[in-house]
């Protein structure tokens, strides 16, 4: 949207990528890293969006959410 794509097309865009992929994953069984791999070209737009997401840390912040959320589950349940 923010990008000028009309929100319902983004919307439905996003969900067609992740289903896909989601799909991808079930149907082969293969890991996630060979699934990247394999669908990203080195010059290509995946790559191009890959570099910006690892300039600006974005693994490293799934994973503090990640352990954030656990921690605050282990919080809730007395532990």
């Amino acid at each position: 949207v923010g990008l000028g794509l009309p929100r319902r097309l983004a919307t439905e865009l996003t969900l067609q990528t992740v289903y896909g992929a989601a799909t991808m994953l079930r149907e082969t069984g293969e890991h996630p890293v060979v699934l990247r791999e394999n669908v990203t070209s080195p010059a290509g737009t995946t790559a191009a969006a890959l570099r910006v997401l690892e300039d600006h840390k974005v693994r490293a912040a799934f994973l503090s959410a990640l352990e954030a959320a656990r921690n605050r589950s282990i919080e809730l349940a007395g532990g």
